[in-house]
């Protein structure tokens, strides 16, 4: 038998990484499994007695949202909830975010009762996604509204000129390279922009004025891309009611006829997800450049519903 000290140390030293590789592997499995167990539930439904979900929709808007969209599915199917009450505190964010969104709620709306509870900010795609629910609480503060569209393109054709760098952009037609970082944007792709905004416009519109049982008209002159407070929102009809999160789980439990003491159950990625945040913040602290890995990204493409200070 080879008893060389040094081989000896290799091989405990082997044992050891394989038992650390071993270990990591098992508690990756487990978690994954609760993971599967928290989405096959619908995030935290009992499906036994009746009760309440709660769902929390913060920050920008991203386009992608069909987490949100699953688990507002998953709660109408479930014969136990009774209703939602939306958490908005969103300043808004992408147009095709805050369209599925409203649909996904307006879904629901149309089986069950929902009540919105406005933050600190419910503007724009924001707004946009409360407007379905059947009844709105704003906080006297809150700012909501800007209904509008807009969409950015930075030019910076005139700082290449200036450093002696000139791009030749070759497109497939006039209106491919609109809008472009290069090139400036030309009167035809400037009128095909336009065209692109009012279209969504006038889709953002419709949407209120459906949704708040409004005339198209008179949403119109609301909706010039100002901010309302919730208080300036009620009597124009874009807010039902001041009040706080409280009161917004008052009504809701008033119109299910549900008890005081009614189980109020998060659902969504939001829960998952602080969850997740919690234990790698265990996990990765002290860990150089640990802060990136838990940071989410809030870059937007495309035409954007949001209100910006």
């Amino acid at each position: 038998m080879d008893t060389d000290p040094d081989m000896l140390l290799h091989a405990t030293s082997l044992r050891r990484r394989l038992l650390v590789w071993r270990g990591g592997a098992v508690a990756f499995f487990v978690l994954a499994c609760i993971v599967a167990a928290l989405r096959a539930g619908g995030g935290g439904l009992t499906g036994h007695a009746p009760h309440l979900v709660h769902l929390k929709l913060e920050g920008i808007i991203p386009a992608d949202e069909h987490e949100n969209v699953e688990a507002l599915q998953k709660a109408a199917d479930d014969a136990s909830v009774r209703g939602l009450v939306l958490e908005v505190n969103s300043p808004g964010g992408a147009v095709t975010g805050g369209e599925v969104l409203h649909d996904a709620v307006a879904a629901f709306a149309r089986r069950k009762p929902v009540v919105v509870s406005m933050g600190g900010v419910a503007a724009s795609a924001g707004y946009m996604v409360s407007v379905p629910a059947s009844r709105i609480f704003a906080n006297r503060s809150t700012l909501t509204g800007s209904i509008g569209v807009i969409l950015e393109s930075p030019d910076v054709s005139g700082l290449l000129g200036r450093v002696g760098v000139h791009v030749d952009q070759l497109v497939s037609g006039p209106m491919k390279g609109q809008p472009s970082m290069v090139q400036p944007l030309s009167p035809e792709g400037r009128e095909m922009l336009q065209g692109v905004i009012a279209d969504l416009y006038g889709f953002f519109v419709n949407v209120v004025a459906q949704d708040r049982h409004m005339p198209v008209e008179r949403v119109r002159e609301l909706a010039d891309g100002r901010p309302y407070t919730g208080q300036q929102a009620v009597p124009l009809g874009l807010v039902d009611q001041v009040g706080s999160m409280a009161d917004a789980r008052k009504w809701l439990i008033g119109n299910t006829h549900l008890p005081d003491d009614v189980q109020v159950t998060d659902i969504g990625p939001a829960v998952t997800r602080v969850n997740w945040r919690r234990w790698f913040s265990g996990i990765l602290s002290g860990v150089p450049g640990a802060e990136f890995l838990l940071k989410e990204s809030t870059a937007l493409d495309g035409a954007v519903a949001i209100w910006k200070l």
